[in-house]
């Protein structure tokens, strides 16, 4: 194991443990209950909890490639995000769900120059967006463009979850779209009534 993430563990231990030692034990006696199911992309620059500054057991996490939303299907493969939101939403109870892309996501950069054939599980993984392409020159707005229309295509896919539908018409769960602004530090939310993305208040 790389010697720096050795140490940042030694830190942890010395420095932050102790200060969350008893919300550590209350969670492994009463369990874990989180209010929100975070969909997020891999990418190594979003981190969760330093932008939301939330704590051990607040967010349920689902992390992949691009942030993306697999339909449901009922056939017998291995679905891991799709275990995740039905463990989420049936069994922790969650009561939100974010689907959090960012901007320059090497995913939806992707879906404008694929590497045929090296990488078919990536080629696979990225139908799950190819349908929030824009037409025309391919630059940074066009790009952010794309990432926000993935994200509002990955909400509607929740829906295609039987049980996870019939919570979002009872209003028993709350679906949310968030586009992470890594340069700035903030976050554009998705207002479904204007159909656009807007920047969170400060």
């Amino acid at each position: 194991m790389p010697d720096h993430l050795i140490e940042g563990l030694r830190r942890f231990r010395r420095d932050v443990f102790p200060r969350y030692r008893e919300h550590y034990e209350k969670l492994v006696r009463e369990g874990q209950h989180p209010s929100t199911l975070f969909i997020g992309c891999a990418d190594s620059r979003v981190v969760p909890e330093l932008f939301t500054s939330a704590g051990p057991g607040e967010l349920f996490h689902v992390r992949n490639m691009g942030a993306f939303v697999p339909p449901f299907e009922s056939d017998i493969g291995y679905h891991g995000t799709s275990a995740a939101i039905e463990f989420a939403s049936i069994v922790l109870n969650v009561d939100s769900i974010v689907v959090c892309g960012h901007t320059h996501c090497g995913a939806i950069r992707a879906l404008y120059d694929p590497d045929a054939g090296r990488t078919p599980h990536i080629d696979r993984w990225l139908n799950l967006a190819r349908e929030a392409r824009v037409d025309g020159p391919l630059d940074e707005q066009a790009l952010r463009r794309t990432e926000q229309r993935s994200i509002a295509l990955q909400l509607q896919r929740l829906l295609t979850y039987p049980e996870l539908r019939e919570r979002v018409e009872n209003g028993t769960v709350s679906l949310h779209g968030w586009h992470y602004i890594i340069e700035e530090g903030t976050i554009d939310i998705l207002d479904v009534d204007r159909g656009e993305f807007v920047r969170m208040p400060m």
